[in-house]
């Protein structure tokens, strides 16, 4: 899961970025209602995390301009302003969610998985299919010729972004973005370490390879 986290208190957001990291979520934070605008426009997020009182604006008038642009992404709203008619404001305004401060960072996640799920199911997506290898992402499980896959949510985070690429070559960089946030060195051969064990996971046993290899270029997942 990636979510943007729009809040301008820095300590606020500094433990937000850092609890949702040990759940295995990939974190974007900014400060403001322009960048957040801006970078919500720009990179795709499972959800996102909008504070109500920020430098610029309301954080329900972001709300409201994705909202009016046909933005889908879920949208939880974590704020100070605890009244009923508040909530209310936040929901009429275009959130999936609204979590009154201060909160438990468990619900916090909890409310996540909540509302992506919702979105998942509204959206009637069916498993991701490559070959007999399935990836049922609202239940958050992997199959393959029937046969359930114990995955690691980095390793399940991987695998969803190849499988909405399959047949088409992913870089290194791509994964990078996608899947972490940055927090080693590019030059570090993390993903390659990531790639070989959930090969492993999704190939031993099983007689037809999925995951290849591209030398020079990257990995793309394909039936052979």
């Amino acid at each position: 899961m990636r979510v943007l986290v729009i809040e301008d208190d820095k300590e606020v957001a500094n433990y937000l970025t850092r609890g949702l990291r040990e759940y295995g979520i990939v974190v974007d934070s900014v400060g403001d209602a322009s960048s957040g605008l801006e970078i919500a426009r720009q990179r795709a997020h499972d959800a996102l995390i909008v504070d109500r009182m920020l430098p610029e604006a309301d954080g329900l008038d972001v709300v409201r301009a994705l909202r009016g642009e046909g933005y889908p992404t879920p949208i939880l709203i974590l704020s100070a302003l605890s009244h009923v008619d508040e909530r209310i404001l936040g929901l009429r305004a275009g959130a999936d969610d609204y979590l009154a401060k201060p909160y438990v960072l468990g619900e916090v996640h909890a409310r996540l998985e909540a509302i992506v799920r919702r979105r998942m199911v509204g959206a009637s997506e069916g498993p991701l299919k490559v070959g007999d290898l399935e990836l049922d992402v609202a239940r958050r499980q992997a199959r393959r010729g029937g046969k359930e896959i114990a995955l690691h949510p980095r390793e399940f985070m991987l695998l969803e972004y190849l499988m909405r690429h399959a047949g088409h070559v992913v870089t290194r960089t791509m994964l990078r973005e996608a899947v972490w946030d940055y927090h080693f060195h590019p030059q570090t051969n993390t993903v390659d370490v990531h790639i070989s064990r959930l090969r492993q996971k999704i190939e031993m046993g099983y007689s037809t390879p999925l995951l290849h290899t591209v030398r020079g270029a990257g990995y793309v997942l394909r039936e052979a």
